[in-house]
């Protein structure tokens, strides 16, 4: 491993150290030094990779937001119906909940509820552009293949989100009594049926 194969890694180790104590802490409660002792570096050392612990905040939202992306991109490239699609998507929102907890707790408990600390260089989707890049292509594609309502993004967003955010929120909370993956099916047809075009 090169020099700087090494720097991406370590600075990647900060980014999901740091994730992970933010969704379990609060990103208030979390300092640096807890960041530097869990990863047994000095908090020098953390500064010769994050300027600041809001820019280090700034960083892990593009690096979430990136990572579900990808996976979006992959569906996007399909020839799927938008209904297969959707399920994909849900899909891949459900297994990231259940196998990366922390990323999906960090969008929901730190970056929507400390605005604040991304006022600064993340103004408006910014930060997430990654993830909201492909979930526009997925509307576009889907609307001029004629299987969905053309509607204002936000309005169809908030919607698809506003099932896969809720559904993860419940399954935080202990209070789904099944697995999450059980309610693929039924919050895929909701999503499409909400979505499609009328008949």
């Amino acid at each position: 491993m090169n020099m700087s194969e090494k720097k991406a890694f370590k600075r990647e180790s900060i980014m999901q150290t740091a994730l992970e104590l933010f969704s379990l802490n609060g990103f208030h409660k979390t300092t640096i030094p807890d960041i530097a002792k869990k990863l047994h570096i000095s908090v020098g050392s953390f500064y010769n990779y994050f300027t600041s612990k809001d820019f280090l905040a700034q960083e892990i939202i593009k690096y979430t937001s990136e990572a579900l992306g990808e996976k979006i991109r992959v569906v996007n490239m399909t020839d799927a119906s938008a209904q297969d699609k959707i399920q994909q998507i849900v899909t891949i929102y459900f297994t990231m909940a259940e196998e990366k907890p922390e990323m999906i707790d960090y969008f929901l408990r730190v970056y929507l509820s400390n605005r604040e600390v991304f006022s600064e260089n993340c103004e408006g989707m910014v930060c997430v552009a990654g993830f909201i890049t492909e979930i526009m292509i997925f509307f576009d594609d889907c609307v001029e293949s004629g299987e969905l309502r053309n509607q204002d993004f936000f309005s169809a967003f908030g919607l698809f989100m506003g099932y896969l955010g809720g559904m993860v929120f419940l399954k935080g909370e202990g209070v789904l009594p099944k697995d999450i993956e059980l309610y693929i099916d039924d919050i895929s047809r909701n999503i499409y049926c909400a979505l499609k075009v009328q008949e």
